[in-house]
C-alpha cells in the first residue's frame, strides 16, 4: 500500500490573513449602523434593515452576507438572524452588551501603531516616543467609556474571588480606567473602601461609574502616575487590570516594590492579565497579545506566569497563583504580601 501523498501547500491563509482588516472594518461598521440591534428588533430583509438604517440596501445585503460568512449572522429564506454570540455581545438590549469595545480596539492610534511593522520589529518597539503611553493620553478616556461591557463580566467574577460581604478591606485599584474592577468589589462588598488611581481626565469617567452603581460614597482617587503618585499605604488589596503588560520587567519590578511597601502583612495583590504559555505561541488570543504591545508601548509584553512570579518574587512578594476567569480571555492572579 503507498503513502498518501501529502497535501500541496495552499496559499489561501496568505490571502485571508492580508485581507483580515477588512473583517475588523466590516464589523466595526455593522456595530455603527447598529445593525445587531435592529436585526433584534424584526428587520430581517435588507430592505428593512436599510429603511432602518438609513442605508443603501444593496450595502446592507452585502455586508449581512460578509457577517454570515464570518458566523456573525445566519441566513435563512425569512432574511437575516443573529446567532448566539451576536445575541448576547451586540445587541445593544443585551446587558451583556460590548459593540462600544470597537471604538478603543479600531481607534485610529492603534490603527496607526500597526502601519509600519517592519519598522517597530527593526526598532523592538512602537515608533510613537511613548506609543500609549504618554501622560494623559486621551485614548485613555475612550477606553474608559468603552471597554466596560468587556471587562464587567470578569469584574463581577473577581469580586466573589477577592473579598466577602461584611469583611472590611481597603483597596487600591491601579489604573482604574472605568473603574468597574474595584466598583464591582464595592458592590459586592458593603465595607470595602476602593481607593482608583489614574489620570485626572479618566478618573472623571470612574467616578461616574461609582455614581450609577451607587458606590460614590466609599469610592475615592488619586490622581496621576502609578510610578510617582503618592498613594498611601494600609491596603488590603491591590487591584492590577491590564497595566503590567505596558512595561517591561524592570520597571514593573519597581512598581512593585513600591505596591509592596503600601499593603497590610497577609495583603495580596490581583493582577488580570494575557498570560501566555512557556512556549508564547498559546493559548492564541493570550500569545498573540505580545504583537499589539510590541507596537503601541516602548517596551511591554504578554508575560508567561513564571515571569510573573518572578516580578513578585523579585519585589519581596510570597507566592502566586492563575486561574482562569469564565467570561474573559484574561486570567486572574493573585499573589500574597
Amino acid at each position: 500500500m503507498s503513502a498518501p501523498h501529502p497535501q500541496p501547500p495552499n496559499p489561501v491563509v496568505i490571502f485571508d490573513t492580508l485581507n483580515a482588516y477588512i473583517n475588523s472594518m466590516a464589523l466595526k461598521s455593522a456595530i455603527d449602523l447598529n445593525l445587531f440591534t435592529l436585526i433584534a428588533e424584526g428587520a430581517a430583509t435588507p430592505a428593512a434593515i436599510a429603511a432602518r438604517a438609513q442605508a443603501s440596501e444593496r450595502g446592507v445585503r452585502i455586508l449581512c452576507d460578509f457577517l454570515t460568512i464570518h458566523g456573525f449572522l445566519v441566513k435563512s429564506e425569512a432574511g437575516y438572524d443573529l446567532t448566539p454570540v451576536s445575541a448576547a455581545f451586540l445587541n445593544q438590549h443585551s446587558p451583556a452588551y460590548m459593540g462600544a469595545t470597537s471604538h478603543f480596539l479600531l481607534h485610529d492610534s492603534h490603527i496607526r501603531h500597526f502601519r509600519d511593522v517592519a519598522a517597530v520589529v527593526r526598532k523592538g518597539g512602537s515608533v510613537d516616543t511613548h506609543g500609549n503611553m504618554g501622560p494623559d493620553d486621551p485614548v485613555w478616556v475612550e477606553f474608559a467609556h468603552s471597554m466596560v461591557g468587556l471587562a464587567r463580566p470578569a469584574a463581577q467574577e473577581i469580586s466573589k474571588i477577592v473579598t466577602s460581604p461584611g469583611h472590611s478591606i481597603k483597596v487600591l485599584d491601579i489604573a482604574a480606567g472605568h473603574g468597574l474592577y474595584g466598583i464591582a468589589i464595592a458592590q459586592h462588598n458593603p465595607q470595602a473602601r476602593v481607593v482608583g488611581l489614574d489620570w485626572k481626565s479618566v478618573l472623571e469617567v470612574a467616578l461616574e461609574n461609582a455614581r450609577k452603581a451607587g458606590v460614590v460614597d466609599r469610592y475615592s482617587t488619586v490622581a496621576g502616575s502609578a510610578f510617582d503618585a503618592a498613594f498611601g499605604s494600609g491596603f488590603d488589596l491591590v487591584l492590577l487590570p491590564n497595566f503590567l503588560h505596558h512595561f517591561d520587567a524592570p520597571t514593573n519590578v519597581a512598581l512593585l516594590k513600591k505596591i509592596h511597601a503600601s499593603i497590610n502583612p497577609g495583603g495580596r495583590v490581583a493582577t488580570v492579565e494575557f498570560v501566555p504559555n512557556d512556549d508564547r505561541v498559546t493559548p492564541p488570543s493570550a500569545a498573540a497579545f505580545s504583537m499589539m504591545m510590541l507596537a503601541s508601548t516602548p517596551a511591554g509584553d504578554a508575560y508567561t506566569f513564571r515571569e510573573f512570579d518572578q516580578m513578585f518574587r523579585e519585589a519581596g512578594f510570597g507566592a502566586s497563583t492563575i486561574q482562569n476567569l469564565e467570561m474573559s480571555p484574561e486570567q486572574l492572579i493573585l499573589t500574597e504580601r
